[in-house]
């Protein structure tokens, strides 16, 4: 039986430490359970979130064993090789694929009935391998997806319009990588569409801007890593609040990562796509309006990623 307080963390590295870190400040589960393939890095990252709960929310933090995560309601996974400066997302795709494969048989064979969140690069694609490995319904394996992305997306626009971060309404969609796309058509500031704000705020040559925060957005984690090494913090937060979104059921839509089947003429992958986000997962993927731009960038974003799974071994 699924305890709907419990979750779990595999892959202890920075990402699922900050993930960890950011469910405790939260207080969205009363359990959490840290798995990583170094039982010692586990335990050191349980002891030391753990010492401060006292300034935040009361919370069982601790390290375990696959049998100890059996009756999660989510498990996030982000065990894998990471990143490394001038290496592209699909290059992690062979090495981390295996990894993935392994970690989907364990939670198998323990019956895990819970949600998969996969955060692990090239996410899309590893979505797509945990759901093929597994067998589970289809709503019950999601990815990361272009969450950050579109958090990026947001925090550069309102940089450049000057206005609250919160009142921008936007997204990114496709790949979560190098071909994924800005969804302009559908962007508004409270409702006004860009265009029109942009205008309103005496903000001339749009279109140039526009391709600086398209870029800005893409290129971010490529910034971030040859600055510091790693990305942690971002991704730890919108990772959270998909788990939150979860286990409070709170019919939350963002761009996940949602096996597609038929949706914008897609199907036989996992791609970012707006979806209802609840307690049984991924409840509904949405299919809007695209324009002809954007739709031809969709599917080229899917082609991309179809060549890639055509090149690991399923």
């Amino acid at each position: 039986m699924v305890n709907i307080q419990k979750a779990a963390v595999i892959g202890c590295g920075f990402v699922g430490s900050t993930i960890a870190y950011t469910l405790m400040q939260q207080g969205t589960f009363s359990e959490l359970v840290l798995i990583d393939a170094v039982q010692a890095k586990g335990e050191g990252e349980a002891m030391d979130i753990s010492h401060g709960i006292p300034f935040a929310h009361s919370m069982d933090i601790h390290a375990g064993t696959y049998e100890d995560i059996a009756d999660a309601s989510v498990v996030i996974i982000t065990a894998g090789a990471n990143q490394k400066p001038g290496e592209t997302r699909l290059d992690l795709v062979q090495k981390n694929s295996r990894i993935m494969k392994g970690i989907i048989a364990e939670i198998k064979r323990v019956k895990c009935e819970g949600i998969l969140m996969i955060v692990s690069n090239p996410v899309d694609i590893l979505t797509e391998v945990a759901l093929r490995e597994s067998g589970f319904p289809k709503e019950r394996v999601i990815g990361s997806g272009t969450v950050l992305d579109t958090a990026r997306f947001k925090y550069l626009i309102s940089q450049k319009l000057d206005v609250d971060s919160k009142n921008v309404h936007a997204f990114i969609a496709g790949e979560h990588g190098d071909s994924e796309l800005a969804v302009w058509s559908c962007a508004n500031v409270y409702g006004i569409p860009l265009d029109e704000f942009a205008r309103i705020r005496g903000i001339g040559n749009l279109d140039r801007t526009k391709d600086e925060i398209y870029h800005a957005v893409r290129d971010s984690a490529y910034e971030i890593i040859e600055r510091k090494g790693a990305t942690y913090y971002g991704i730890g937060m919108a990772a959270a609040r998909i788990a939150e979104a979860i286990v409070r059921d709170s019919h939350t839509v963002a761009p996940i990562s949602v096996s597609l089947n038929g949706e914008y003429g897609l199907d036989g992958l996992c791609l970012s796509i707006p979806t209802v986000i609840g307690n049984k997962g991924a409840e509904q993927i949405l299919e809007i309006s695209l324009s002809e731009e954007e739709k031809k960038n969709l599917q080229k974003s899917a082609d991309e990623l179809k060549s890639v799974l055509a090149q690991i071994e399923l």
